[in-house]
């Protein structure tokens, strides 16, 4: 019996999930500590957020769990097949609230 490919998404989904259970600062050296807390919601749900072109997760996790950002600016990418991306770039400084909250609604690609 051949196997195929499993489904990526499930798979991410619980990356993230056990890593925002744990509190995880994937991908922050120990010395920049996060500044501020990152929240999108939106839709399509399953859409995949990417900051700094690194893959954070699907937009329902970084809804439901937030994303803690070092200072500095950052680029976030909002993707999913057959809508236009979402692109923002967004500031996080001492300055700014704790929580950088931003709704996301994908426009469909026109068929």
């Amino acid at each position: 019996m051949t196997k195929g490919p499993r489904p990526v998404l499930p798979r991410l989904l619980a990356l993230a999930v056990a890593g925002a259970s744990l509190g995880c600062e994937v991908g922050f050296p120990h010395s920049a500590r996060p500044t501020a807390s990152l929240h999108l919601r939106g839709t399509p749900v399953d859409a995949l957020v990417t900051i700094d072109e690194e893959l954070v997760g699907p937009l329902a996790v970084v809804a439901a769990r937030g994303v803690a950002l070092r200072e500095g600016r950052h680029q976030v990418t909002v993707t999913a097949p057959g809508y236009f991306p979402w692109d923002r770039l967004v500031d996080a400084a001492p300055s700014t609230a704790r929580s950088i909250d931003l709704t996301v609604d994908l426009i469909p690609v026109p068929r």
